[in-house]
């Protein structure tokens, strides 16, 4: 495998994430240039990989401004600020990892799509969930008609009461406006799933959700503002003391504690709570995103699939029954659990010691899809990805036709989605 240089858009969380890879494998990938508007994190991932500071800048704009820097670039910019970035670096021919979502709306996805392959450069979509050694796994099993042909699929995603309060009530993904809506943000993990799981293209959906508890008119009698000031705070489940004060007190100083303040320290993290927006009581916020919803979806040759997204579950791995006409599989990310209906007998299977050591996020996803996308890239093969841009321009068509379905009371055909 020839050894590829990579620039990263967007060294959050995220960004950071997918340049470790270069930390693993200093053989195969090699970080050349980083944009990022904050200067924390721009110096941070510009000291860990040696950038000379003619390739360190503070914004993508500028990055693309310059002559090819090279053979790769991760977007991992904020969610409605993927478009423009996707174009410009097609454009100047650069391999592309594309953080999920794609973009806030369907035509900008078809953009993206039509300026990757009108320039024929490698493209993946980060639909981590494809590429865990469970799903792999999962994948081999149905292959082999282990359970015969899939009728019907039940797919859980517990987003969990504290995730659910920190992302997407207080956090960067809470108003659909700024980011995008919660099936696209947050679910089209699942969307892209079910679609890799069934393999067949989704005909129509319906749904139903909303923002049912994180607002104003929930709130409790005596809540305040903020919980560092609040009176009732410790009868609070969601309280941000509670949340970030007790993962930092216990030595968890990583995500989501280091999102509130970087570096964190004692001082630091009660200076954020008092001021910035993740102390901000849940109850009085200016979230717009749902809490909950359920899709129904309709695929080819007649096959169901039922999706349920709720913020109110402890934190938990997604849970998935797979029902087929010879048997059915209960998984929830590392077991895999499968009733054959001839022998009556159950087999389980942990695959949990088949994900990596290191970049053990998404179990193992985030791992593998740089493994994957760095293979593809260095060989300039594109059939080495498996997110890449026509399922994943489908899957995304499936969360823009869910949310229509939901706002609209109405079934949704995909026809109507375009392509």
């Amino acid at each position: 495998m020839n050894r590829i240089s990579i620039a990263v858009a967007g060294a959050g969380d995220r960004g950071a994430t997918y340049a470790s890879y270069a930390i693993e494998h200093p053989e195969r990938v090699t970080i050349t240039a980083v944009a990022e508007p904050r200067e924390l994190h721009r110096n941070r991932m510009a000291e860990l990989f040696s950038i000379p500071a003619d390739k360190v800048f503070c914004s993508w704009e500028e990055m693309a401004a310059c002559e090819k820097l090279a053979d790769a670039v991760v977007i991992a910019t904020q969610d409605n600020m993927h478009t423009e970035p996707a174009l410009a670096f097609a454009e100047l021919g650069y391999s592309i990892l594309l953080e999920k979502p794609m973009a806030p709306t369907a035509e900008e996805c078809s953009s993206i799509v039509s300026a990757v392959q009108s320039a024929g450069v490698v493209f993946a979509v980060c639909h981590v969930l494809r590429y865990t050694a469970y799903t792999r796994k999962l994948m081999k099993l149905l292959d082999t008609g282990v359970i015969g042909e899939i009728v019907s699929v039940q797919h859980l995603e517990p987003v969990g009461y504290w995730h659910q309060a920190h992302s997407f009530v207080r956090g960067n993904w809470r108003n659909s406006q700024e980011s995008s809506f919660m099936l696209l943000a947050k679910s089209c993990h699942d969307m892209d799933w079910l679609r890799f799981i069934i393999d067949r293209k989704c005909l129509s959906v319906s749904s139903f959700g909303s923002l049912k508890f994180f607002k104003p008119e929930c709130a409790p009698a005596g809540a305040g503002e903020r919980c560092m000031s609040c009176g009732i705070e410790q009868k609070c489940p969601y309280s941000a003391k509670k949340l970030y004060f007790g993962l930092f007190d216990s030595g968890k100083t990583g995500w989501p504690v280091n999102v509130v303040a970087p570096e964190p320290t004692r001082e630091k993290l009660r200076d954020a709570l008092a001021n910035g927006p993740y102390g901000r009581c849940v109850f009085a916020c200016d979230n717009d995103v749902v809490d909950n919803q359920v899709v129904n979806l309709l695929f080819e040759d007649e096959v169901t699939a039922t999706f349920t997204m709720t913020a109110f579950t402890k934190a938990a791995s997604r849970k998935t029954r797979i029902f087929g006409t010879a048997g059915e599989i209960e998984g929830d990310g590392k077991i895999l659990k499968i009733f054959d209906f001839l022998t009556d007998t159950e087999t389980v299977i942990d695959t949990s010691s088949l994900e990596p050591a290191s970049m053990a996020g998404h179990g193992g996803g985030d791992y593998h899809i740089m493994e994957d996308f760095v293979a593809a890239v260095s060989a300039g093969d594109q059939g080495l990805i498996s997110s890449g841009p026509k399922v994943s321009l489908e899957s995304h068509l499936m969360a823009f036709a869910g949310e229509k379905a939901r706002l609209e009371k109405r079934l949704v055909d995909l026809s109507e989605m375009g392509s």
